[in-house]
């Protein structure tokens, strides 16, 4: 058993009082904290060889599943995408579009969501949108189906109160749609009935 050396053996008596009440403070500490437990032997030799290149090797597995796995779940994705894309003239499955403003909104950006339709045949569809301007009082703004090129029937309409504001809507589409179909959104004035000038148009 090893003897615990004396705070007086290690300090000396040429040492400020101040420091030596700090440092005896210190030894006592590390005298009843105990020496520290020693090390197997294992761990006393260090890591060997085989066991780096076997955690190496695990990672390198790891690695490998993990790719494996993304590359399956982007390969489902292509393959659902490109079948509700091509299942015949219809629309199927969601779909997400992006709109961007004309030179009549400028600063407009818009999201439409359309998800899938129910046993009735309706889409129901979400818009959010910034950046459209307050129209005069009565004044509004209406979602249509384009077919051609043009619009074609209405999902619904929104007003917009303050332009620096998000708008969020419920709308639905209770038509066949087809696959080429798209949308956009309209600025209706009041005493105009027919389609307005287009603010909101499919992002390019």
């Amino acid at each position: 058993m090893t003897k615990t050396p004396s705070f007086d053996d290690l300090v000396g008596s040429d040492v400020p009082p101040e420091e030596r009440e700090r440092l005896e403070r210190v030894h006592e500490l590390l005298v009843s904290a105990g020496p520290p437990a020693e090390l197997t032997p294992e761990f006393e030799r260090g890591p060997t060889l085989a066991m780096t290149l076997a955690r190496r090797s695990r990672r390198g597995h790891r690695r490998v599943a993990l790719l494996a796995a993304a590359l399956v779940i982007l390969a489902l994705a292509f393959i659902a995408g490109f079948v509700s894309g091509n299942s015949g003239d219809g629309l199927t499955g969601s779909h997400t579009l992006k709109l961007t403003g004309t030179h009549q909104a400028p600063g407009a950006l818009a999201s439409l969501v359309i998800t899938n339709a129910d046993a009735a045949g309706n889409w129901p569809m979400r818009l959010s949108v910034t950046g459209l301007p307050k129209l005069p009082l009565h004044g509004y703004y209406e979602v249509f189906v384009t077919r051609n090129g043009k619009p074609w029937a209405p999902c619904g309409v929104f007003v917009v109160k303050s332009a620096t504001g998000a708008v969020s809507v419920r709308l639905n589409a209770p038509y066949e749609l087809r696959h080429s179909d798209s949308w956009v959104v309209t600025k209706q004035l009041p005493r105009h009935h027919e389609p307005g000038p287009v603010v909101l148009k499919p992002f390019a």
